[in-house]
């Protein structure tokens, strides 16, 4: 499949809350539904990467993991990731949020906010006091989200290299 770049959203209205909304861990049956945000969001559909992403955060009993899904009228409309980790990068235990998407057509409507501050519930059980995540620069939707939640930068500093084939 042809890599296409995700196009920038257009500007939709702000939607009233959805008052039947729910979230919950992530159900084997809710898998194709991730798929086609995710592939609707980016224009790639990375099914094999899904399944992985399923299996480790969704079937694993993995403690401090969490893979939510937003439910709404009985379908799947968003879903968070992310997890405890321990002393990477030397920094005490926290949470990582690490996938976040709400479906297109129902964004503006609190359901990214819901979904974090679920997530964000799970990590002070655990017993955290922080959490982080990583995005690309020229990310600015989900840069403003996060912004919009009360997250800035933070102390470190993200570094790369290509390798050469």
């Amino acid at each position: 499949m042809a890599r296409r770049k995700p196009q920038a959203p257009e500007a939709a209205p702000a939607q009233a809350p959805r008052r039947n909304l729910t979230i919950r861990p992530v159900r084997r049956g809710d898998l194709e539904a991730v798929i086609a945000i995710d592939t609707q969001v980016t224009g790639l559909e990375k099914r094999d990467y899904w399944r992985a992403v399923y299996r480790r955060y969704g079937e694993s009993a993995t403690p401090g993991a969490q893979f939510l899904v937003a439910e709404s009228d009985g379908e799947v409309v968003g879903f968070i990731i992310g997890e405890v980790r321990d002393w990477e990068f030397g920094a005490p235990p926290c949470g990582w949020v690490f996938a976040i998407d709400v479906r297109p057509d129902a964004r503006q409507s609190g359901i990214g906010t819901r979904l974090l501050e679920s997530i964000l519930a799970g990590f002070r059980r655990a017993g955290v006091r922080k959490v982080r995540t990583m995005l690309a620069s020229d990310n600015t939707l989900i840069l403003s989200f996060f912004r919009s939640q009360g997250m800035m930068a933070g102390r470190f500093i993200p570094l790369e290299m290509d390798l050469d084939e």
